[in-house]
C-alpha cells in the first residue's frame, strides 16, 4: 500500500477562546485533533514537524495564526507526519 498524502487547511479559530497565555499550545492541540479526524489515526501516531511548530509559535504564545495549510503524509505503519505545505 502506498503513502497517503493530503494538503489540508486547518482553521484555528477556537484558539481565540483559550486564555491568551495558552493559545499556541491550543493551536497545536487543534492541529493534532484535526489530523486525527481526517487521517483516522490515534494521537500517538501524529508527528508534528518542528517547522510547523515554529510557525505556530512565530508570533509568541498569545498570537498564533488563525488558519494554517499543512501537508499530512500517512505511512503504511499508521504514522502520520504533518509539516507546512509549500
Amino acid at each position: 500500500m502506498d503513502e497517503i498524502e493530503r494538503t489540508i487547511i486547518i482553521p484555528l479559530r477556537a484558539t481565540r477562546q483559550a486564555p491568551r497565555t495558552k493559545r499556541a499550545k491550543r493551536a497545536i492541540k487543534e492541529i493534532r485533533e484535526n489530523i486525527m479526524r481526517h487521517m483516522k489515526v490515534d494521537a500517538e501516531n501524529v508527528w508534528i514537524d518542528t517547522g510547523l511548530n515554529e510557525k505556530i509559535w512565530e508570533n509568541g504564545i498569545r498570537n498564533p495564526p488563525s488558519k494554517i495549510a499543512v501537508k499530512a503524509v500517512k505511512f503504511d505503519d499508521g504514522l502520520v507526519e504533518v509539516s507546512l505545505a509549500e
